[in-house]
């Protein structure tokens, strides 16, 4: 017997448990988007705009190595990671 105003259908089991929400894939799309941009302003559009009065553009604008550094290391890491899983799928499936 169950107690309080649990439905069956309340609960997360079955096959849709492990799908994300339609929340999640719009935060994920939204964060990669705003990524994006401030990717973009701080490598390309910093040059050629006044300062801000935001904090945090004004020093990506005002630093000339560690903005590139931040940016590269995210494909340099997808790459490693990828690499890293295609090697274990030879290791394991050989």
């Amino acid at each position: 017997m169950t107690g309080g105003s649990e439905t069956p259908n309340s609960k997360t089991t079955g096959p849709d448990a492990s799908i994300p929400s339609l929340r999640t894939g719009y935060c994920i799309i939204i964060s990669a988007v705003l990524f994006f941009v401030l990717g973009s302003y701080a490598t390309l559009l910093s040059a050629f705009y006044p300062r801000t009065g935001v904090w945090i553009l004004d020093v990506l604008a005002a630093d000339t190595h560690y903005k590139y550094f931040i940016l590269f290391l995210i494909p340099t890491t997808s790459y490693f990671v990828i690499a890293n899983w295609v090697g274990w799928q030879y290791y394991r499936h050989s």
